[in-house]
């Protein structure tokens, strides 16, 4: 499983023209399923994110997390995460297939909830518009194979 965390001041996810999910500040995470990742896997993304500690404290250093700033979630299904560039052609062979795909893709987002997070989200499959405010920029790739 793969996510790039991205620090916003705020994001929103559009479908057909309406705002599906938004974030006013948080993180927007763009999050990959590969084929044969776990619901170990996935818990364990989970926490990686819920307890990143990259909001600046008094002092200016990365030390805060997203519960320490009263942060929320803006979650986007992203299988482009496993693209094999080999080619000029992408392939997406790495990627899981959306009946393991979906299942773990909204259990992340449930493990977030259940750590106390408001949580939003885009549409598993769908054409969408992601606009994002990047705060710093601080932008963080999470891959559960090197966690």
């Amino acid at each position: 499983m793969r996510a790039v965390v991205t620090r916003v001041k705020n994001a929103r996810v559009e479908i057909d023209g309406r705002v599906n999910g938004k974030t006013d500040g948080g993180f927007l995470v763009l999050l990959g399923v590969a084929a044969g990742d776990t619901e170990t896997q996935c818990d364990k993304m989970a926490d990686k994110v819920c307890g990143l500690r990259i909001f600046e404290d008094e002092n200016e250093k990365m030390n805060l997390n997203l519960e320490q700033v009263g942060g929320s979630l803006l979650v986007i299904s992203q299988f482009t995460l496993f693209a094999d560039c080999h080619s000029r052609r992408p392939g997406f062979t790495g990627a899981a297939r959306p009946d393991t795909a979906i299942p773990l893709y909204e259990r992340f987002m449930a493990q977030c909830e259940a750590r106390g997070f408001h949580v939003e989200h885009g549409e598993f499959g769908a054409d969408m518009q992601v606009f994002s405010q990047n705060d710093g920029p601080v932008t963080i790739w999470l891959d559960t194979d090197t966690l």
